[in-house]
Parts: structure tokens; C-alpha cells; sequence
């Protein structure tokens, strides 16, 4: 290592330079590195990086379309604990590598909890991969060959939290729960998982009828989870009912027949 080399020491400007890879202007350094525009540049290009690595996060974990939390309401769930949900978006669950299971009937917010949860982590440099469990399950399902199904496990496997949405909804084969086993495991007290789901786990044998792993799979999902039930009916059923009255009313009377 040379002098210059030593004395570049991180967060030096010169430091910031390598690690940008501005070579150009490392080959020039002692010519340019008193000059007042440096610091402006080196600053500009790590906001442009730091703003390209989070489009490209986003982009990777598939959240898609969601509304705000500042959207949610509150007042429509009949069971609902706000200030744990509000806990949940310190992350201090992702440090701990703990797990969240979101538990509730249909249409009463857990997507819309999770997605944010999601694209808030993203926010704090987190990895994140969001999908459903049909997504995923079908996805590793069919993967022909070892290698193949190897390199889709890691998709899901190796972000630093995973969420894995509507759970429950539909039933599957022994070879699906395998899959889910096997994600689980691997993410088990390394890496967190979200879960949304509309049934109780003593109902998770109707998800996956016969297999054997169901009991295991529940139990490495929950050590350590937080589970926050959520009661009440469905928003998006009220949405449309209240739609479907404003048209009603906004449609002109038809006339009596004469």
C-alpha cells in the first residue's frame, strides 16, 4: 500500500471517490483534490446511486400498487391494535429476525399493512421480496431441476425480509407445503417473514391437507413471531356497496308507464 493509499482513510473524500469508482479522478487526484467543486461532485453522485439502488429495490421486490398507511382507517376494523402495528414500522423486528403474521378475515387491511411494511423497509435500505403464496409456490413448483429450484429459492430466501401475502386462501398439495417448508427453514432465525393470512394456524392442515410438515412449518413460522389479529368485515366490501348507492342516487328516476 502506498503513502496516499494510507491516508485515505473511509468516509476521506478520496475514499468516497474509490468507492464510487471515479478511476478518472483518482488518476488525477493530486491535481484536483483542493479544488471547491469536488466536494459537490462526490455528493451528487452518491444521491444519484443511493437514488438508482432504491429504484432498483423497489423494482426487484415486486410490492406493485398500494395505498399510503396515512389511507387506512382506523375506525373500520372492530379489532385492530394500532400501537402494535405502529411498532412494526420501527423494523426492529428485521434486526431481531423475527417474524409477523398479519391475522384477519378478508379485506380488512393486511395487504395493505404488509405492502407498506414492505416499501418502508425498503426506505431504510433493507432487501425486500413481496409476493403471494400462490405466486411463490407456483414459482418453485415449477423449477424442472435441483439447480434450477436452487437459484428460485434464494429469490425468496435471501432478502432480508420476506413478505408472503394471502396465505390460506387457496389449498395445496404435499409438494407445495414442502416448498413453503423449505423457505421457512431456511429464512429460520436469520431473516424475516410477513405473513397475511386469513386462517387460524389450527386451520393450516385445511391448506395443506395430509402433509406432514404442517405442524413443523407453524411452529418455525411463529417462534418468536408477532402475531396481530385484525376482526371485522370487509372494507372492500363496503367501498363497493357505498359506490354502488352513490350511483343509484346519481342515475335519473326512470318514469312510470303510462
Amino acid at each position: 500500500m502506498s503513502p496516499s493509499d494510507a491516508a485515505a482513510s473511509p468516509g476521506s473524500p478520496r475514499e468516497r471517490a474509490r468507492t464510487l469508482g471515479l478511476y478518472g479522478l483518482l488518476a488525477h487526484w493530486d491535481e484536483i483534490e483542493e479544488d471547491g467543486w469536488l466536494p459537490r461532485l462526490l455528493q451528487i453522485e452518491e444521491e444519484e446511486r443511493r437514488r438508482r439502488s432504491l429504484e432498483r429495490r423497489i423494482h426487484n421486490a415486486r410490492i406493485g400498487a398500494f395505498k399510503s398507511m396515512a389511507d387506512f382507517d382506523w375506525t373500520w376494523p372492530k379489532k385492530i391494535h394500532r400501537p402494535t402495528i405502529d411498532e412494526l414500522f420501527h423494523f426492529q423486528f428485521i434486526d431481531e429476525a423475527a417474524n409477523v403474521v398479519l391475522l384477519g378475515p378478508n379485506g380488512t387491511g393486511k395487504t395493505m399493512i404488509a405492502k407498506n411494511l414492505a416499501y418502508q423497509a425498503l426506505l431504510r435500505g433493507y432487501t425486500v421480496r413481496f409476493t403471494t403464496a400462490s405466486d411463490m409456490l407456483g414459482d418453485l413448483a415449477a423449477q424442472q431441476t435441483t439447480g434450477s429450484l436452487n437459484r428460485r429459492l434464494r429469490r425468496y430466501c435471501n432478502p432480508q425480509l420476506l413478505v408472503i401475502d394471502e396465505a390460506g386462501y387457496l389449498s395445496y398439495d404435499n409438494r407445495y407445503a414442502d416448498l413453503l417448508f423449505e423457505v421457512v427453514t431456511r429464512r429460520y432465525e436469520q431473516r424475516s417473514v410477513v405473513v397475511t393470512t386469513n386462517k387460524p394456524f389450527a386451520e393450516w392442515g385445511e391448506i395443506f391437507p395430509n402433509a406432514a410438515c404442517v405442524v413443523t412449518l407453524v411452529d418455525r413460522l411463529i417462534h418468536r413471531a408477532e402475531i396481530v389479529p385484525i376482526e371485522g368485515d370487509s372494507y372492500r366490501l363496503k367501498e363497493a356497496k357505498e359506490r354502488a348507492s352513490r350511483k343509484r342516487k346519481a342515475r335519473p328516476k326512470a318514469r312510470g308507464k303510462k
